[in-house]
């Protein structure tokens, strides 16, 4: 892996090109981090910041970012099961009622 692990707190497409996105446990999650060479958190939510923190057991600070995904780039994405209303920011507690996946996200080519 040469580019960071992203952290995403949705599924999103950040730039054009040809991507896979596969649903993973929390056990390959751990390990996908644990072998990047860094981090690079584009997590916008103190309680999904706090949430990853606590499953991935390392430090995922907030950071509101413009995220591009490069190219070979893998994202490991905190995905609700379900769409908070509009402008709610959902609790820890809440996010947990409403259940997540984990997904990797890999931007495999820019055409």
């Amino acid at each position: 892996m040469k580019h960071p692990l992203a952290l995403l707190n949705t599924s999103i497409v950040t730039a054009d090109g040809k991507y896979t996105m596969k649903t993973i446990p929390l056990e390959a999650a751990q390990a996908l981090v644990e072998a990047a060479p860094s981090l690079d958190s584009a997590i916008g939510h103190e309680a999904t910041a706090q949430a990853l923190t606590e499953l991935l057991g390392v430090d995922v600070p907030v950071n509101r970012q413009l995220f591009a995904q490069k190219e070979g780039q893998h994202a490991l994405v905190f995905k609700l099961n379900g769409r908070p209303p509009e402008g709610k920011i959902l609790s820890r507690e809440e996010m947990e009622e409403m259940g997540y996946t984990l997904k990797l996200l890999t931007r495999l080519s820019d055409i």
